[in-house]
């Protein structure tokens, strides 16, 4: 593992789950975090342990990624206040497990400009100045639901699809430069996630004993940061799933049909 001390990373989704807990990693290794979310209040309880734990100046910016034109105010901002950005990790993102005769259409407006244009923007923001650092990662998760689509997920599956695939394009463009292009696709993580995605808790209680913990994941995320690691898959049996899954479709999709409708 590359050491990371001193580095900034810009972190957005920040407050809860899988951000702050790579917040509280990559402080515990040196590095400074700029945490972007929408509630100012966790954010700020988050600077002062960070603070408090490992005397780290942590910065923060509350904002809504959904509100583009707010956004753009704020990442002017930002590229003022600190002038140096090593990293960017796109997490924010939303999802919602439902068929699509049954989604309301605002909710899919969501998932659309959540995870897929706020993280194309975000990166887009940013990557001049990244290739202005000695080296550079765009971390961006996505889901192993964007290799393997299951039903109620028609949206979601399709958004993470786009980051991989917007991921790797952009690794090809970038392969001459400083800049590294990493995405995580992961499975179910115990987050607030789950509070919008399944409501009912009937999808938690299928996979309680699949689930991942956000410290792990956070653990496996900064260990990778600055390598040449393309993807890092977790759980790893799952990433067996999806080869399997490419390779013979209609025999996955028949086997594991009980399964593939746990949402």
């Amino acid at each position: 593992m590359k050491s990371i001390n001193g580095k900034k990373v810009l972190i957005t989704g920040a407050s809860n789950g899988i951000g702050a807990a790579v917040a509280l990693e990559l402080a515990k290794r040196g590095a400074i975090p700029i945490m972007v979310a929408r509630s100012k209040d966790k954010l700020q309880t988050l600077q002062n342990r960070l603070k408090e734990d490992f005397q780290i100046e942590a910065t923060y910016y509350p904002v809504d990624l959904l509100n583009l034109s707010e956004w753009k105010q704020v990442i002017e901002r930002i590229k003022i206040e600190n002038v140096a950005i090593d990293a960017i990790i796109n997490n924010a993102g939303i999802g919602l497990f439902e068929s699509l005769d049954k989604i309301e259409w605002k909710e899919v407006e969501k998932m659309l400009r959540l995870n897929n244009k706020a993280l194309i923007y975000t990166t887009h923001a940013f990557l001049h100045r990244l290739k202005q650092r000695p080296e550079a990662h765009i971390i961006n998760i996505a889901s192993q639901a964007g290799k393997i689509a299951t039903p109620k997920s028609a949206v979601y599956s399709a958004t993470k699809s786009g980051v991989i695939s917007f991921s790797n394009a952009l690794r090809l463009e970038l392969i001459d430069t400083n800049i590294r292009v990493m995405t995580v696709n992961i499975g179910p993580v115990k987050t607030n996630f789950f509070d919008h995605a399944d409501p009912s808790g009937s999808y938690q209680n299928n996979v309680a004993k699949y689930m991942l913990e956000a410290d792990y994941v956070a653990k496996k995320i900064v260990q990778a940061m600055f390598t040449k690691k393309r993807e890092i898959n977790l759980p790893y049996w799952m990433q067996v799933g999806a080869i399997v899954y490419q390779l013979f479709p209609a025999t996955m999709e028949k086997v594991l049909h009980k399964q593939f409708h746990s949402k």
